[in-house]
């Protein structure tokens, strides 16, 4: 044996703001400045995380509530 093998090394990543090369220190991002970019969309509800809504869930009632003994 020659010594150890290095472990494969990750595709470089690019900054989903600017798509320049992403850097450790501010994983997934390249800098602060485009952290506080992403920082600022989902705190003014440009970004959103999808849900699965049941449109009855208002109409049904809730458990412990409204009965009749």
């Amino acid at each position: 044996m020659t010594g150890p093998i290095p472990w494969p090394t990750a595709p470089e990543e690019a900054c989903p703001i600017c798509r320049k090369p992403a850097k450790p220190e501010f994983r997934p991002f390249c800098s602060t400045r485009c952290a506080d970019v992403d920082l600022g969309r989902w705190l003014t509800d440009r970004y959103a995380i999808p849900t699965a809504e049941d449109e009855d869930e208002d109409a049904a009632p809730q458990a412990g509530r409204d009965r009749s003994e």
